[in-house]
């Protein structure tokens, strides 16, 4: 299998995906949810379990974009998300038509609040903080471990990760939350370990193919680490897969880009990472010739 010679297939697949990702960005913008664009949240205990498409019949009147779930171990809480700043006149007049129309005993929501986009714009910034940190913490480690390159080849591999599942979100207008921060973080995690599986295995292959050319080498340590990272990546992609089809509103929105992220950290540490490093250590070669 020439995967490392194939480089330059595996980087436009990529590239054409995150690029298209940018310019759809740039044109429509990413759909933020909520959490960053501040809105008005309405919990309603309702004592039975109602189909969604019936609840709307309501939130429709106020917001046709409205997020709406249904929460508790029976579903009856239903919870309600809109990215419109409802007053508190409104919010009462929305639980008054769900109190009227399944003669509810409650005399208010159980919870009903308003809020900006300051906290959004903080978990954000505190997002980018914390990924650039575990980036930097990657990157030291894997450096002290292996060698910089190895650490460099790793963090962008890293980085056209969280670039593709941004792009897949920016394509598909999929709203962009709190759970996906989580998520994104938890890719991090995640990819590095298949990467490293693989460049452990360049180490020691390093030490024993000591006449063969790096391109060879690389080569070798992907075909061979192959089988074990697509079973691991099966497993997991299984589960989460799982959490998604049989999950409630929340874990889908949590699990949907672990998805993403684990098919593109998958294929990010078998064709991007080792391609990578074989780049920069020909670069360093062409150095030391001249």
């Amino acid at each position: 299998m020439k995967i490392i010679e194939n480089r330059k297939i595996w980087f436009t697949i990529s590239g054409v995906i995150i690029i298209l990702g940018l310019i759809f960005s740039m044109i429509n913008g990413l759909n933020f949810g909520i959490d960053f664009t501040g809105g008005s949240l309405i919990e309603i205990e309702l004592h039975q379990q109602l189909d969604v498409n019936e609840i709307r019949q309501i939130t429709n009147q106020y917001d046709t974009n409205a997020n709406i779930s249904l929460l508790g171990v029976d579903k009856s809480i239903v919870q309600i998300k809109s990215m419109i700043d409802f007053n508190s006149d409104v919010r009462m007049e929305i639980f008054n038509q769900f109190k009227e129309k399944y003669e509810l005993p409650e005399m208010e929501p159980l919870q009903a609040e308003q809020f900006g986009p300051a906290i959004g714009k903080e978990i954000q910034s505190k997002a980018i903080i914390s990924m650039i940190i575990a980036s930097i913490c990657m990157l030291i480690y894997i450096s002290y471990r292996f060698e910089l390159k190895f650490g460099i080849a790793a963090v962008l591999a890293l980085l056209h990760d969280i670039l593709i599942v941004f792009s897949i979100y920016s394509l598909f207008k999929i709203p962009i939350n709190t759970p996906f921060v989580a998520a994104i973080l938890t890719i991090l995690g995640y990819s590095i370990n298949d990467t490293i599986v693989i460049f452990d295995r360049i180490r020691e292959n390093l030490r024993t193919m000591k006449k063969t050319n790096f391109v060879q080498v690389a080569n070798e340590s992907v075909v061979q680490s192959l089988s074990r990272t697509i079973n691991t990546s099966l497993t997991t992609l299984i589960t989460v897969l799982a959490l998604y089809i049989l999950g409630v509103e929340q874990i889908k929105v949590f699990a949907l880009p672990l998805i993403i992220g684990v098919i593109a950290g998958t294929y990010s540490s078998i064709l991007i990472a080792s391609p990578l490093w074989i780049i920069l250590k020909d670069k360093q070669n062409k150095k030391v010739a001249y």
